[in-house]
């Protein structure tokens, strides 16, 4: 999936900063109902990571409970993300 082209899909633009909050909680909101409905594991996977780049992705427990090869790449991804957010780096 490619970023930009979600960003138009849930936001009708490439730069959410621009949107209302009213606008933006819309599309967070068809976001997570999407994400809630999706089956295809890539496509439910991506939609989390950006759900989680706004601050509103369920925990990996939650969102993948019954998918445990998900769950631990959800974890892994926040483990990642962590660490470039404490220190810079991913390793």
């Amino acid at each position: 999936m490619d970023l930009d082209q979600l960003l138009r899909h849930y936001f009708g633009t490439t730069d959410p900063d621009q949107m209302t909050a009213a606008e933006q909680d819309a599309a967070r909101e068809r976001m997570g109902i999407d994400f809630g409905v999706e089956r295809d594991p890539s496509r439910r996977f991506a939609l989390w990571t950006l759900m989680d780049a706004f601050g509103f992705a369920p925990p990996p427990a939650e969102a993948f409970e019954k998918d445990p090869a998900l769950r631990a790449a959800a974890d892994r991804y926040l483990d990642a993300a962590y660490r470039v957010e404490r220190d810079g780096t991913a390793d």
